[in-house]
């Protein structure tokens, strides 16, 4: 890079710290200060927030580089978490839910659900330490994809032993440690939203250079081969019609000693993407983007941040896309798929590199920042409040807030060293580890008779089988078997654990319902309440399930609606868009107009 492009960076760093330590005030007021911004967020920002922090380095480059080898097809590979399709079920009704619970965590969400005495504090605790490893899991994410791209223009070199990789994202980490630890959600927050007008001025330079490309009708893609075949890349031909085909097909052709090659069985892997999804959908998120429900006002705004989130989370697509058609027409300049990001990034002029990379910078420190927020709320409110110092006040809080910080960030770079690819991480986090927590997220919110104890054992076989499996498992192993494994035990565990202990008590489950109201086996706790809340309840119910049925479609439309724009299939962007509208329009009737309406039930 030059000393131009060194000098954005640099200022752009700078302003970043400076607004992380400007927002420290009003962070250190509290513990809710530091974790939920008061509640007092505007909806706009927390959208514009959860945004940017979707908006990674280390997805960025796995998604592009999936586009690159594989087309649009890519796309439905990312259904296990790039296109973050959970966004649907938040938007309609699971967002609301978990902000009527008036949590801050998913920890403390537990003994709402299943009371404060042994089962309801045995769930909080695990459900925290989940917590805690996914944060380190997903830093470690973040560590590779940010080291791998920064250590491409920085030029550091191998010290103490470790690799240039870990030292780059060791500096990014380092800056964004700063502002986010010293300001918490504040902090987090309104760089995030400084930072999405650089991550969409980032957006906007790409669309142009691209659209401004036009591919040849054939061309080569090259992909990483398994390390049985002796490693390294191999070039294959493909043609510009498959290549920007938005149809799934059951198989795909790719050679069977490639990495990629797991993917063969597209249409099987496909399902379980879906499966996958509308688990995790209908059982609700966690971590950082859970957070921004927590600190949501109500129930409208809850809605509007997630639409709005979707929205801007589209053009998204727009840079992807932009990225791999700009990749395609690098020729053989290409050789690793992960760093077709990178290697786009090399061609641009002085200041605008300089500018992009600060961009990607932005897109990257506003995972991490989140990330990392988060996953200390677990460790200060659901262990060390509740275990270890319960008279703690608010000064010990917020000093174990800054060290929980710091050493989960110091975890997240020790797992670099043990992760070398992007993509077998996120497929390991998304597909396996995560996976296992999946049944028990799902089935808290629908089974009435689902206790603390089925929690507990649901959440441990369906990690401990994650992990085990990741350690004993061979080269090439398919990530719906990694799933179907973790599901699978996690499922028993789940039933086992309920049916062979003790119910949660009445008292807790109707109040449980009384605030949330979902839908599921809650017959008997629903007729405890009068005529009218009844029917209020059983509407609003029907009109959520319908609207999720219209909501997953239009979020997968609206996003490869923009991808076909850049690959300039006019075809496709005309179906698109006339689907695009036909379900916005369905929308807005069945759920954007009742936003503002609420259930309320009397005491």
């Amino acid at each position: 890079m030059s000393p131009i492009d060194f000098t954005i960076i640099g200022v752009y760093l700078t302003a970043i710290v400076f607004i992380g330590l400007y927002m420290q005030r009003k962070a250190s007021r509290g513990i809710d200060s530091y974790f939920l911004g008061n509640r007092n967020l505007p909806w706009w920002a927390l959208a514009s927030s959860g945004m940017s922090s979707n908006l990674d380095i280390s997805g960025t480059m796995i998604i592009a580089a999936l586009i690159y080898a594989l087309g649009a097809k890519g796309f439905y590979i990312e259904i296990r978490g790039g296109v973050t399709l959970i966004m649907a079920f938040l938007m309609i009704y699971m967002g609301k839910w978990n902000r009527r619970s008036g949590a801050m965590t998913l920890a403390e969400w537990m003994e709402l659900r299943f009371g404060k005495e042994t089962q309801g504090r045995a769930a909080r605790l695990v459900a925290a330490i989940s917590s805690i490893i996914m944060t380190i899991a997903m830093v470690t994410y973040f560590a590779l994809g940010g080291g791998k791209f920064l250590d491409t223009f920085l030029g550091i070199e191998n010290y103490l032993g470790l690799p240039s990789e870990f030292w780059a994202a060791t500096l990014l980490i380092s800056v964004a440690m700063i502002y986010t630890v010293a300001s918490g959600l504040y902090g987090v927050v309104w760089t995030d939203v400084f930072q999405g007008f650089l991550i969409f001025s980032a957006i906007a330079y790409m669309a142009v250079k691209a659209y401004g490309i036009t591919l040849p009708d054939e061309f080569t893609i090259s992909l990483p081969m398994m390390e049985s075949a002796g490693g390294g890349f191999h070039r294959f031909s493909t043609t510009l019609k498959e290549w920007t085909s938005i149809w799934p097909s059951s198989n795909l052709s790719i050679d069977q000693y490639s990495q990629y090659s797991i993917y063969n069985l597209f249409g099987v892997a496909i399902m379980f993407y879906l499966m996958k999804v509308i688990l995790e959908g209908s059982g609700g998120t966690g971590n950082y983007m859970l957070q921004r429900f927590f600190a949501a006002k109500d129930d409208r705004e809850a809605g509007l941040l997630s639409a709005f989130w979707v929205f801007l989370l589209s053009f998204r697509w727009v840079f992807i896309g932009a990225i791999a058609v700009i990749g395609i027409s690098l020729g053989t300049q290409i050789t690793d798929p992960e760093l077709v990001l990178p290697a786009v990034v090399e061609t641009l002029p002085v200041g605008i590199k300089g500018f992009l990379i600060a961009g990607l910078m932005a897109a990257g420190m506003s995972t991490f920042d989140s990330t990392v927020n988060a996953g200390a709320a677990y460790w200060v409110k659901d262990i060390y409040k509740l275990y270890i110092n319960p008279k703690a006040t608010e000064k010990k809080m917020m000093l174990h807030s800054y060290m929980a910080s710091v050493l989960i960030v110091l975890a997240g770079l020790g797992l670099m060293l043990v992760f070398k690819n992007i993509n077998s991480i996120w497929g390991w986090i998304t597909m396996s580890i995560g996976s296992g927590l999946l049944i028990p997220m799902l089935l808290r919110w629908y089974w009435s008779r689902m206790n603390g104890w089925g929690f507990v054992w649901g959440t441990f076989a369906g990690m401990a089988s994650a992990i085990i499996f990741k350690a004993i498992a061979p080269e090439g192993v398919t990530e719906y078997t990694m799933f179907t494994v973790a599901t699978g035990f996690s499922l028993m565990g789940t039933i086992m654990g309920t049916l062979l202990t003790e119910p949660t008590d009445d008292e807790t489950l109707s109040r449980f319902y009384r605030n949330t109201r979902p839908f599921g086996s809650w017959g008997r706790f629903k007729a405890q309440l009068s005529s009218k809340d009844i029917a209020d309840i059983d509407a609003e119910n029907r009109r959520d399930i319908f609207s999720t049925f219209l909501a997953v479609p239009w979020q997968v439309v609206f996003f490869l609606f923009m991808m076909s724009l850049i690959f300039k299939t006019w075809g496709n962007v005309a179906v698109l868009g006339i689907t695009l509208v036909i379900l916005s329009v369905a929308l807005y009737f069945t759920w954007f107009k009742h936003l503002s309406t609420t259930v309320n039930i009397e005491e």
